[in-house]
């Protein structure tokens, strides 16, 4: 398992950096400012979330633990809805996609949540 959310975090964040390269340079002048910004947050969302994956892939090499496993899975999750809805919404002006978006906030919370518990319980 921690070998997967290694690889998941690394992905991430490729994805991130690439994703935030074509906002920068790919959406200039094609969306609106707002557009713009929005397409930068869900990159940046995105760059924290693939960093506490790395984390996660971490501590699960220190013993298998549900709570850090369902963390990672939390992560991932709100990855996908938070900012991918907004990735979405910004490349097809779609804007009931931002009904989707606290959905991934929520799952973001929750992935903390777990994994602070984790920690306070102890890792190892």
């Amino acid at each position: 398992m921690a070998r997967l959310f290694l690889f998941l975090g690394a992905v991430s964040a490729g994805l991130a950096v690439a994703l935030g390269a074509f906002g920068a340079h790919g959406l200039e002048g094609q969306v609106t400012a707002d557009r713009l910004q929005t397409f930068e947050t869900a990159a940046r969302y995105q760059m924290y979330h693939a960093l506490a994956l790395l984390a996660v892939g971490w501590i699960a090499s220190e013993g298998p633990h549900a709570t850090v496993r369902v963390a990672g899975w939390c992560f991932v999750a709100g990855t996908v809805l938070f900012s991918g809805s907004l990735y979405l919404l910004v490349l097809t002006d779609t804007g009931w996609l931002g009904a989707i978006t606290p959905l991934g906030g929520v799952a973001f919370i929750t992935g903390w949540v777990l994994l602070a518990w984790r920690v306070w319980k102890g890792v190892g």
